[in-house]
């Protein structure tokens, strides 16, 4: 059964500003600042180009192939079974363990010593509900996250620019070449979210203009929010920042305005959140189109015919986050989400540089660019996230691998 074409240009755009702008812009500058030290700003950039040629990727894609799964589809495509399969198992692993890490988030801005991880549990039970209702009410829910979260941010840049007379930053340490790779490997966690717009390919209303859009819009609105955060923060507090949990509110703090700092909480908690909604969204999606082609368990198929949503892969992808968070490290699971969607992009670039005629919309050296950055920041990235990244990628082929076997045996066997 078909998913339905309900989203408008407006849904699309918040669905990937709320995946987009989540927690990342929240907890990200800690790990980047003690990574590129003063070379931050530079490692934000080199983030926003590799996600700029991912994203014009996506949307050529996206174009031509209106349907869920996102590179995994589009890998299937252009590439082959096997490109598709390592992208979507990448997306799928990537964005639990990123899914984890905004549901910690959230328990860490609002939840009372020693009740992190229950208050964590509840937020993925929930929102997992929510996602199992439909998509337009997905939306709804994500648009009124991102106004919350957006009201927050305004109130961090109103504290910067009231403390800048003022502020004493402490000095940023000096940062080097891999540095700066590793922090923008880091960063590009926080801008990932624009696959989410890709991944709705059959429920967008005239997705082969409403996607492409939507994209470049989303990011391009994102992009300039986190330049803007970045900036205050490093003006603001400079080096201080790197060990500390709560950067923003620190920044606020640094102003005098400390009455605002727990409306920076609820913007912190409502960002984490509408992040959360959307990859457990997306990974529902992406792992529907997975099981459609059998690169997943074939139940996960099924779409729920009263609210037309793939119920079972949303309550799957809710049940294994849960499992995360009960196990999980929150600068661990944002190396190692980095580590698999810089792969997943990396299979989109290279399906995109296979179309030609009137299906290219964008020149090949943005796709080059993007092949080779995906790869580099993949490869720059703490060594724990790239071990452990590579050992999940290579179970996943190795497990698609024994299925592809067993089906050859049972066709080979003759039937008695």
């Amino acid at each position: 059964m078909p998913l339905a074409r309900r989203l408008t240009l407006a849904d699309a755009v918040a669905i990937g500003l709320g995946s987009m702008i989540g927690a990342g812009v929240f907890i990200v500058w800690g790990p980047a600042l003690g990574a590129a030290g003063s070379g931050l700003l530079v490692a934000l950039a080199l983030a926003g180009v590799v996600a700029f040629c991912n994203a014009t990727s996506s949307a050529q894609l996206a174009a031509v192939h209106p349907v869920s799964g996102g590179a995994y589809a589009y890998g299937r495509a252009e590439l082959g079974p096997w490109w598709g399969f390592v992208a979507g198992w990448c997306f799928v692993t990537g964005k639990l363990a990123s899914g984890a890490a905004m549901a910690m988030t959230v328990a860490a801005y609002v939840a009372p010593a020693g009740w992190q991880r229950p208050v964590a549990v509840v937020a993925v039970a929930t929102l997992t509900a929510v996602t199992c209702v439909g998509v337009t009410r997905t939306a709804r829910v994500t648009q009124m996250l991102v106004a919350v979260t957006l009201l927050g941010l305004v109130v961090v840049l109103a504290a910067a620019g009231a403390a800048l007379p003022h502020a004493a930053p402490v000095p940023l340490p000096s940062g080097s070449p891999y540095g700066v790779l590793q922090a923008a490997g880091l960063l590009f966690f926080a801008f990932a979210g624009y696959a989410r717009i890709a991944t709705m390919g059959e429920e967008v209303r005239d997705p082969s203009r409403t996607i492409p859009r939507a994209i470049g819009i989303a990011l391009a609105s994102a992009l300039a929010v986190y330049v803007l955060i970045g900036g205050a923060v490093v003006m603001t507090l400079g080096g201080g920042a790197e060990s500390s949990t709560a950067p923003l509110a620190d920044v606020v703090s640094a102003a005098g305005w400390t009455a605002a700092v727990p409306a920076v909480r609820i913007a912190a908690a409502a960002a984490a959140t509408g992040a959360l909604l959307a990859l457990l969204s997306g990974i529902g999606r992406t792992s529907l189109a997975m099981a459609r082609e059998r690169d997943l368990p074939r139940f996960l198929a099924a779409v729920d015919r009263g609210h037309h949503v793939p119920r079972r892969a949303q309550l799957a992808a809710g049940a294994v986050v849960v499992a995360v968070v009960l196990a999980a490290d929150l600068r661990g699971a944002i190396g190692f989400s980095s580590f698999g969607v810089l792969l997943y992009y990396f299979v989109a670039n290279a399906a995109a540089l296979q179309q030609a005629g009137t299906a290219r919309r964008y020149p090949k050296p943005l796709q080059v660019l993007g092949v080779i950055g995906c790869a580099t920041l993949a490869a720059s990235l703490p060594l724990p996230s790239v071990l452990i990244g590579a050992a999940v990628v290579l179970v996943g082929v190795g497990l698609r691998a024994i299925r592809l076997g067993g089906d050859r045996h049972r066709r080979d066997t003759p039937t008695g």
